[in-house]
């Protein structure tokens, strides 16, 4: 029997060969979501502890987050959140045996995108409507 190696083709898929769609994306920006998080949570823990200290250390926090790279760190860390908890609502309702339709899939995709991005943009404007 003769033996063929690769004829040209690569030995496993990878991302050279996929075309790239918005499932693929969403699922990658799942992930990093999920790992800026992480950082959202140490800030958030560093809030906390500068209000536990001193009066001096949490202005220091306070000065950091107001100015503009702080707000615009904690509107990303709103939107991560927001997201994330989207795109694990989207993978609960998969889990339960629904969506899996190509048309739901991609649906998903862009309902999960659009009402991060919506949720977001809402939750600051009612936070700067309250202050």
């Amino acid at each position: 029997m003769a033996h063929t190696r690769n004829a040209g083709r690569p030995l496993s898929p990878h991302l050279q060969i996929y075309k790239r769609t918005l499932t693929m994306t969403m699922s990658i920006v799942h992930r990093i979501t999920g790992l800026a998080l992480y950082g959202g949570t140490i800030l958030l823990v560093w809030w906390l502890l500068a209000a536990a200290t001193s009066d001096a250390q949490f202005a220091l926090v306070q000065a950091v987050f107001g100015s503009w790279i702080g707000l615009l760190v904690l509107f990303g860390f709103t939107w991560a959140l927001i997201h994330h908890t989207l795109g694990g609502i989207r993978h609960l309702i998969w889990d339960v045996g629904h969506g899996f339709e190509l048309k739901d899939v991609e649906m998903g995709a862009r309902l999960t995108l659009a009402s991060s991005i919506i949720l977001t943009i809402a939750v600051w404007a009612i936070a700067y409507g309250v202050m």
